[in-house]
């Protein structure tokens, strides 16, 4: 599940990494995103070897817990089995980290899906945005562009991302950040 909000204006956003992710796992697979009555687009295929249902709700990120528990409860997805893949400020720029449960740390899409679900045990795959400059407020950074330094590593950085998704689905979590938190 890649967090994110909806629409052309806010495709570049950091906020919409998340997005970003799943965008390449589906072209990876072959898939097309299509509509899916839980306010989401879906994409259903295997990744690896291994049946995924990538998703993308078509709510803003602050409401995305409504469409994750109607893709969980429409796929028998237990809270144990779901990825959400998320843009966080706590990280540097393309730095992507993994983990599973754990609290929101003030991400308003994170604090949706754990409400929703009634849990905050569910893998994650944080890719990093880095701290707004200054006394920026962190959601307007979140809702800017990667500016125009960041863009020329951003396919690179998004890719390294979907690697990690990979990893953990088809390798586990433990292997996952053995690989993807040396470096």
């Amino acid at each position: 599940m890649g967090l994110g909000n909806p629409g052309p204006s806010y495709a570049g956003n950091r906020h919409n990494a998340g997005f970003m992710v799943v965008d390449v796992l589906a072209e990876r697979m072959g898939g097309r995103f299509r509509s899916h009555r839980s306010r989401a687009e879906v994409v259903e295929g295997r990744l690896s070897g291994v049946r995924v249902v990538l998703a993308k709700p078509r709510s803003f990120m602050n409401e995305s817990g409504g469409p994750v528990r109607g893709l969980c409860d429409f796929f028998k997805v237990p809270v144990e089995r779901l990825v959400v893949v998320h843009d966080e400020l706590d990280i540097p720029f393309g730095a992507v980290r993994l983990k599973a449960g754990g609290g929101d740390n003030g991400h308003n899409g994170l604090r949706s899906v754990t409400r929703s679900l009634g849990s905050r045990e569910y893998p994650r795959v944080r890719f990093g945005v880095g701290r707004p400059p200054g006394r920026m407020d962190a959601a307007a950074f979140v809702l800017r562009d990667f500016s125009a330094a960041e863009r020329k590593y951003l396919d690179l950085e998004v890719g390294r991302a979907a690697d990690a998704v990979e990893a953990l689905v088809t390798e586990g979590l433990v292997a996952a950040q053995n690989v993807f938190h040396a470096g």
